[in-house]
């Protein structure tokens, strides 16, 4: 177990180069259930999660190579992934456990074996998310489901068939199983109330490239024609618009000027705007976003909502912005119902927030002090880092390896700014 020492205090000025997305890359993996040739992903980031989904993947049939010179470069790893034959179509408990992502090798899995065997998946404490959205998706292309031991049976003998999707509301992991899995479905499946996340319209720019027919991602209604066979890709992971967002707020929290080179400004723009309402300077650059303080954070009111609203993803690190600010703000969490863990600890560190339900009121205080805190969850563990940086003295953020799920040289990049952090052990 290793822990992260933080000294407060310090203005961050300079660049941080923004990793590949996680949220993108996830998804991006498992399509190479979906064909025999190799799929070659570039930017990808060196993250737990990636680490533990290449290890199903491997269980599953599929090698896993490393392209030589590319291991923790600055811009990311170049994997390539063949599943030239799928040796197993069971995904065990031990390995799905640790990562909700898991459940997205069931779409391919099915669409390319005719059956699939997941156990229900793990991940984050962060509030009820079933996965039967997924199951019910898979049921209108003809899939037969069963549940039975803890895990999912999904089985289509004779292939998956084109059919009408409509999910009551919005979800991304649904809309990515079932878009993988229609690619190789007879017929047309139309995917109504679909998520429009930028992660959504990357995964349809990869299975295009791999002759999959998919049109309308990124908006309400995906159309996606069955093709028989997809073939090989080499595609480029996405900016992680989580991570910029979170250093953007360091930027402003710390009083400094950060460039993240390589974020795309139309991905995040909802926290970007977020950031103007609090008082921060955003401009858009060639190579990236910079983003810098005026000299004071203003109150926030805040709602999660599914894109292109504000992402829940950061709503964590915006409440650690909104306790140093000047004034109240409000913060709803109206995603999920069990994601204001990280208010404990960042009340240990002297913030003040009152929790009403699903909204969060946290009124802004002269200064954090420095305290040892626990992470319960990946964007809960930032929060209480961008606490750190500005606290009084020092902070100590146990349970690292929540971070290490989302964040690619957490420290190395905060200390190419001027962060004062050390990874030591427990």
């Amino acid at each position: 177990m290793e822990k992260l020492v933080i000294t407060g205090g310090t203005a961050l000025h300079g660049t941080i180069p923004i990793s590949g997305a996680k949220n993108a890359a996830l998804p991006l993996m498992c399509t190479c259930l979906l064909t025999d040739e190799p799929v070659t992903l570039n930017n990808l980031p060196r993250l737990a999660d990636i680490a533990t989904l290449s290890d199903l993947l491997n269980h599953l049939g599929a090698s896993v190579t490393i392209a030589a010179g590319s291991r923790g470069t600055q811009r990311g790893r170049k994997l390539t992934f063949h599943a030239a034959e799928i040796h197993d179509t069971v995904a065990p408990y031990d390995m799905v456990r640790k990562m909700r992502a898991s459940i997205l090798v069931l779409g391919g899995l099915v669409a390319r074996e005719g059956v699939a065997t997941v156990s229900l998946p793990g991940g984050c404490a962060i509030g009820n998310r079933p996965i039967d959205l997924h199951l019910k998706a898979l049921e209108a292309l003809g899939a037969k489901i069963e549940l039975e031991h803890g895990y999912v049976r999904a089985s289509a003998p004779d292939g998956l068939k084109g059919g009408t999707v409509r999910f009551p509301f919005v979800s991304v992991g649904a809309t990515e199983n079932i878009l993988m899995a229609a690619t190789l479905a007879k017929g047309t499946t139309t995917i109504e109330n679909a998520a429009r996340e930028p992660e959504i319209a990357d995964l349809a720019k990869c299975l295009n490239s791999m002759g999959a027919k998919i049109t309308g991602a990124g908006h309400e209604t995906i159309t996606v024609e069955g093709v028989e066979k997809l073939h090989g890709t080499v595609h480029d992971v996405m900016p992680d618009r989580i991570e910029a967002g979170s250093y953007a707020i360091a930027a402003l929290m710390t009083r400094g000027n950060i460039l993240l080179e390589g974020a795309n400004a139309h991905d995040m723009q909802a926290s970007l705007d977020a950031l103007q309402e609090a008082g921060g300077i955003v401009e858009v650059e060639e190579n990236g976003v910079r983003v810098r303080s005026n000299g004071h954070v203003g109150g926030l009111n805040i709602v999660t909502q599914p894109f292109p609203g504000f992402p829940t993803d950061m709503q964590a690190q915006f409440m650690a912005l909104a306790s140093v600010a000047e004034g109240a703000s409000v913060i709803t969490e109206a995603i999920f119902e069990n994601r204001f863990m990280h208010v404990p600890e960042l009340g240990r560190m002297g913030a003040d927030i009152t929790v009403n339900g699903s909204s969060a009121t946290v009124r802004g205080t002269a200064k954090l002090v420095g305290a040892e805190v626990m992470a319960t969850d990946l964007r809960a563990s930032m929060s209480l880092v961008l606490a750190g940086l500005v606290a009084e003295g020092e902070t100590t953020v146990n349970r690292l390896y929540h971070l290490d799920r989302g964040y690619e040289r957490l420290e190395e990049k905060l200390r190419q700014v001027g962060a004062v952090v050390e990874r030591v052990p427990s």
